[in-house]
């Protein structure tokens, strides 16, 4: 009977959604990736400088996704947006894995962070309100 309830519960466990909870400290670190194309900058000051090449990342975690004014988006993230779906800290470590996995089309960004995008993820929830 033990060995049934034991595998029940492994069972159970491994057919539960993997969660992303990543480490804001370590995504601090991942971010130096990132900041070749984006900023990390709010109305009255820079977090950490960074390029214009991708949009400005400050409040990215609860944003619309494809949402920063005057800035051009790929059609999968106009959808996005015309869409009203928001960056969670789960899609944007889905995103930036994967970028045109995540649209199902050609997306502008280009480079794909295989690993530590939850750390990233929840680094920028840091900046989000």
């Amino acid at each position: 009977m033990k060995t049934v309830l034991t595998a029940t519960a492994l069972l159970t466990a491994f057919a539960l959604p993997a969660l992303a909870e990543g480490d804001a400290a370590k995504g601090e670190k991942e971010f130096n990736k990132c900041k070749a194309c984006h900023m990390i900058a709010s109305d009255s000051e820079t977090i950490v400088k960074g390029g214009r090449t991708g949009p400005n990342l400050y409040g990215v975690i609860g944003r619309v996704m494809g949402s920063v004014e005057d800035f051009a988006y790929s059609d999968g993230l106009k959808a996005k947006a015309e869409a009203g779906e928001v960056w969670t800290e789960e899609a944007l470590a889905e995103y930036t894995a994967d970028p045109n996995e995540f649209l199902g089309s050609r997306s502008n960004m280009t480079f794909k962070l295989r690993k530590g995008g939850e750390d990233v993820a929840a680094y920028l929830a840091t900046f989000s309100d």
